[in-house]
């Protein structure tokens, strides 16, 4: 069981704190998910490349002497890589030894840049967008968010997850969202279990996309991608995927100034919605949304196989 949100402001020209919003859906969903939080927040397009990385888990700085020196060798390593491809590093930040965000400048090929960087050994790369930011690690919401600093994140929009592990490991690596590799600013959430995972990752596979780990919702990113680099809008992917994918879920996806909400046929993982003139929110469960309000709010549940999405 987990417990996902989402989230998205209509008003091209305003931005609120997305992270502080989230994080209060998020931390009212902990009951469906204490292992891990995620987050994939948008925020200020400044025409930069926003590269989200890690060079370690969490559990790594416990298991070894060696470890802190192996970090710093990773990081002066992308740097050095970065270089050599001709990408300018405009700022950097780290909200822990291992956690790490880069600003660039970059003008060429991007999926060349991730798999140079990720070629590295301990290296994975969380997301790259212009304006997306994906965060994930261990604990929960309120947890995740003082570590992160994302309770003074503004932006447009954003999907979460509260994850209770039960297929994989509990680690940076599983746990949700998942950035849609290497296609910029494309994210999903997931709650459910996909029966057909193995068929169609081979085939995406086989199409040259890589998996950074076993969890179906990865799946659904990478297909959703494929997707719309093959020309297709957002809704119109969201609902093949209907049909594609095998299972019972419920999904969010967000692309630079969309977010969209897909059920199977079985409508057997729940989603509440509330569509306002300004907001739309989303959750596994209506106590989330209402924690964005202090008043009284309509919500819907969507009807099975159904697809709905939300421009910014």
């Amino acid at each position: 069981m987990c417990g996902i949100v989402g989230l998205i402001h209509k008003k091209s020209d305003k931005n609120e704190n997305i992270g502080a919003q989230m994080t209060s859906m998020l931390q009212a969903l902990k009951h469906r998910g204490p292992d891990s939080t995620g987050y994939a927040v948008y925020g200020e397009d400044t025409g930069n490349q926003i590269v989200r990385f890690k060079v370690a888990e969490g559990a790594d700085l416990e298991g070894s002497y060696d470890i802190h020196a192996e970090i710093n060798e990773r990081i002066k390593t992308v740097d050095s890589r970065l270089k050599q491809l001709g990408v300018k590093i405009v700022s950097k930040e780290s909200a822990t030894e291992y956690a790490h965000r880069y600003e660039i400048e970059f003008s060429g090929d991007m999926k060349k840049v991730a798999d140079f960087i990720e070629d590295i050994e301990g290296v994975e790369i969380l997301s790259i967008g212009n304006s997306l930011e994906l965060i994930k690690d261990l604990g929960d919401a309120s947890v995740v968010a003082d570590q992160y600093g994302l309770n003074n994140f503004d932006g447009t929009h954003g999907i979460g997850h509260t994850r209770m592990a039960t297929e994989s490991d509990v680690d940076i690596r599983s746990a949700h969202p998942y950035w849609a590799y290497p296609f910029s600013d494309i994210s999903v959430v997931h709650n459910g279990q996909l029966t057909n995972y193995w068929t169609n990752r081979r085939a995406l596979e086989n199409k040259g996309h890589r998996f950074s780990s076993n969890c179906d919702s990865e799946l659904i990113a990478v297909y959703i991608a494929d997707r719309m680099n093959d020309g297709a809008e957002l809704e119109e992917a969201m609902r093949d995927s209907v049909e594609y994918l095998d299972g019972v879920f419920t999904y969010l996806v967000a692309t630079k100034d969309q977010l969209g909400m897909a059920k199977d046929v079985m409508a057997a993982k729940p989603m509440v919605v509330y569509e306002g003139d300004d907001m739309i929110a989303l959750a596994s469960e209506e106590v989330a949304i209402r924690t964005l309000f202090d008043h009284r709010i309509e919500t819907f549940d969507p009807y099975h196989g159904e697809v709905k999405v939300w421009q910014h």
